[in-house]
């Protein structure tokens, strides 16, 4: 697992960082304004749909199902539901994209009534709606990626999924850079590059497809047991599986109604909230759910816990430092990543204290991604969704009480608040079902992780100066000076993680 995880993680650190050129590109050329809050509306919602379908319930429920006829069922039965599984897929996902195209301005007034609010819709609101048209068919060549990406991880072929949206940043990089000073609208390029990406993303995993000898000839058929089955545990987990970025959709909306720029400043922050959420949470759990999966088709109860034990440790260890060192170096890494002649240093403040706000929460969003796939690896999706209403309900009581005091930057923190508590409800949920008891030696984990991040907090605190100093220096210093930041930090964390008595092999031996 943990060659896995590391496989996973690398390609995700790459795809992260391409995702931070990609925006330090958005930031220098577009700023923030009301034509980069229209862009960035018209690509969360099929990336939110996405999320919700493709990678979200539908990976989810197909997994599992998919592991019990590889190891339970002949090749033929596999082959049989890997083609009646796209059929399906397909052919609904066909449906909802032509929809959506020609509803664009319907979906825009959903997803952001703020934009057509009191004087009616106007230049952003069509703008978005134009871009929308553009950028909605990526849900169907991203879901169908999805499906193939389960393929793969199911027979633990886990480097091509997590390379696949390295593409997706490289598109869009190449889009903002050379196709958009050749259009009257230059933001339109950059839905241009959302729906080439969708295209090379899904035709990129063909070929690994045909090695497995899984290339699908899809056949619709909703009486497929498998099919079935699959349709039945995506229902609840539809809201289940997402409900982090049902929030962050939420916070959108609500978002629509603040002056222009408050979009674009939750966008920027939750970009780099999602750069270790990325590389350890969705790598977590992309490696956890074929795990569990086998686990349980093999009913091995020990080496069920065993395993999510190992993914909850690995969570915790890696996880305090990222927190700490986004809530620490928010400011110098907004300030030297996307302050430009058009993103200002007021801008710089104002993301600021939306990802100040997201670290908060940064831990629980990571431990999601490790506790929901203990519950979809036992086919069990109503119990996460219960879970998720209640945090759903959570997250809009936080939106409506500290959205007043701290504009966008409640809603990030709403967001994190909500997050702890659907954490904390799947991990008691998992401990009350006997399906997961903590092993010994976490009382000292959690101490020795609160050392090291101490240490490191304090280290970043006393060594570097206020993020009024950040906004005045040049870009080349403010580069160097992040960089030994983030350099001592890591240093200094794990340096007293050593000294505390933690060591790698802890974590990679096997049992």
């Amino acid at each position: 697992m943990f060659k896995s995880f590391f496989t996973v993680g690398n390609y995700t650190l790459l795809s992260r960082v391409l995702g931070l050129v990609r925006d330090l590109v958005f930031a220098h050329q577009f700023g923030a304004s009301a034509h980069t809050d229209a862009f960035f509306v018209a690509f969360k919602i099929p990336n939110f749909l996405r999320r919700l379908f493709g990678e979200g319930a539908f990976a989810t429920a197909f997994v599992p199902v998919l592991t019990e006829y590889k190891v339970q069922r002949d090749f033929k039965d596999l082959k049989q539901l890997v083609d009646h599984v796209a059929g399906t897929l397909g052919l609904v996902l066909l449906i909802v994209s032509l929809v959506g195209v020609v509803v664009s301005p319907l979906i825009i007034a959903l997803f952001a009534p703020g934009f057509w609010w009191g004087d009616g819709p106007n230049e952003k609101f069509w703008l978005a709606a134009d871009m929308l048209r553009l950028t909605y068919p990526y849900l169907f060549f991203i879901s169908l990626t999805a499906f193939a990406g389960g393929i793969l991880n199911s027979h633990n072929k886990f480097a091509v999924p997590a390379f696949t949206p390295v593409l997706l940043n490289v598109s869009m990089i190449a889009c903002a850079i050379f196709l958009a000073p050749q259009m009257d609208v230059p933001i339109v390029a950059l839905a241009w590059g959302v729906l080439i990406a969708g295209i090379v993303q899904f035709t990129f995993q063909i070929p690994y497809l045909m090695q497995l000898k899984l290339l699908p000839k899809p056949k619709p058929s909703f009486k497929d047991e498998g099919v079935r089955r699959i349709l039945k545990l995506m229902a609840p987990a539809l809201f289940a599986v997402s409900v982090t970025q049902i929030n962050l959709m939420l916070d959108t909306i609500l978002a629509s109604f603040l002056v222009s720029g408050s979009i674009s400043w939750l966008y920027y922050s939750d970009r780099l909230m999602e750069f270790p959420l990325g590389i350890l949470g969705v790598a977590l759990g992309t490696v956890l759910l074929p795990h569990l999966s086998h686990k349980k088709a093999e009913e091995s109860p020990e080496g069920f816990n065993h395993t999510m034990d190992w993914g909850l440790r690995v969570a915790l260890l890696l996880g305090v430092p990222s927190a700490c060192g986004l809530m620490v170096l928010a400011g110098p890494m907004i300030s030297t990543l996307f302050q430009s002649d058009v993103f200002t240093p007021e801008d710089v403040m104002m993301a600021r204290q939306s990802l100040m706000a997201y670290s908060v929460g940064l831990l629980a969003f990571i431990m999601i991604k490790v506790l929901a796939p203990g519950y979809y690896a036992r086919q069990d999706t109503k119990t996460p969704v219960r879970i998720a209403i209640i945090a759903m309900v959570a997250n809009m009581v936080f939106n409506l009480i500290l959205i007043f005091p701290l504009a966008h930057a409640g809603l990030a923190l709403a967001t994190s608040l909500s997050a702890m508590v659907n954490a904390y409800l799947l991990l008691h949920g998992l401990r009350k079902i006997n399906a997961y008891q903590p092993e010994k030696g976490w009382w000292k984990l959690f101490a020795q992780v609160a050392l090291a991040g101490g240490a490191m907090v304090v280290v970043l605190m006393l060594a570097f100066p206020a993020i009024d100093q950040w906004v005045l220096w040049s870009t080349w210093e403010r580069i160097q000076q992040l960089a030994l930041a983030i350099l001592a930090g890591a240093v200094s964390y794990f340096v007293v993680l050593i000294l505390v008595g933690i060591r790698p092999r802890h974590f990679m031996a096997k049992r």
